[in-house]
């Protein structure tokens, strides 16, 4: 019989041994942390400048389960990988990217700011980096890799979930074996398009993510709801708590916080529940995942 890790505490402290190399981390880890994810935030964010290929590709050596890619559309219909709806951030550009075509933002450095930002992780290839497509993000990763996507502004972009789903389509990623074992994840905080996609293709794994003012609360009438269309919801890590944490647990929902960057957090959420987190570091939430 399998004993608990309660159990196990309490009789190794009943017994008064000590055992050699026994770790309580390691332990708890083993036994809480064998099915969270590890979704890289906007690639390994924290290393390599934010929706590029080498963010995405150092976010996979890192051992992240999941590339998280952010959706804008461009004037002429392309779907590239970006968290804003300007440039102004992330690129040299300047403006919205529904009135730029997709020329006019390849044109754009979208890696010079990580380095004039973060001096102890810059590098000289990231300088000139352009603005992948969605089409480019799958094309260098394939459908054997595991992709989260976000529709960001859905409302700005008439027609993005019908791109998007002809895109995954297109690059094999909707076949029913690729769904059944989750290959692609979609989120939204746009209930809307989260029903959207719904409607096309039910098969298709959601995320409701959530924005609350702290502290967290939502209620057994709202989770019944997203249980209708989602297999899961994305709040802000730190406006949640144990209760909420299994609160959505309880109605078979998972739970995904966002984003979690120091280990301390993440073990916490781990005791909680959770499973699985977005981060910005992926190798320090693998290492705690393998109780380190």
């Amino acid at each position: 019989m399998k004993m608990s890790w309660h159990q196990l505490l309490t009789g190794v402290a009943a017994a008064g041994v000590l055992f050699a190399g026994f770790s309580p981390g390691a332990a708890f880890a083993k036994d809480k942390s064998k099915d969270v994810l590890n979704v890289a935030h906007r690639g390994a964010s924290a290393y390599a400048p934010e929706h590029t290929l080498p963010a995405y590709q150092l976010g996979d050596q890192m051992k992240g389960d999941y590339i998280e890619i952010d959706l804008q559309m461009t004037k002429d219909g392309h779907l590239i990988a970006m968290h804003d709806e300007r440039l102004d951030r992330t690129t040299n550009g300047t403006g919205r990217v529904e009135d730029h075509t997709l020329a006019e933002i390849k044109e754009l450095d979208a890696g010079s700011w990580f380095n004039e930002a973060n001096p102890e992780h810059a590098k000289p290839e990231y300088e000139g980096l352009k603005v992948p497509t969605l089409d480019e993000v799958l094309d260098r990763f394939g459908p054997n890799k595991k992709y989260y996507i976000e529709t960001k502004a859905p409302d700005v972009y008439p027609g993005m979930e019908e791109k998007l789903l002809e895109t995954l389509e297109r690059h094999g990623l909707l076949t029913e074996k690729k769904l059944a074992k989750e290959h692609v994840l979609i989120q939204s905080f746009s209930q809307d398009s989260l029903l959207k996609v719904h409607d096309m293709n039910p098969d298709i794994p959601l995320i409701q993510l959530l924005s609350y003012q702290a502290p967290a609360k939502i209620d057994d009438a709202k989770l019944d709801y997203i249980e209708t269309y989602a297999i899961g919801v994305g709040p802000n890590f730190d406006q949640i708590d144990r209760q909420y944490v299994q609160k959505v647990r309880s109605h078979d929902l998972e739970i995904h916080p966002y984003t979690v960057n120091e280990k301390e957090d993440m073990r916490k959420l781990i005791a909680w529940g959770v499973t699985g987190m977005f981060t910005n570091h992926p190798d320090r939430l693998h290492e705690v995942l393998k109780g380190k």
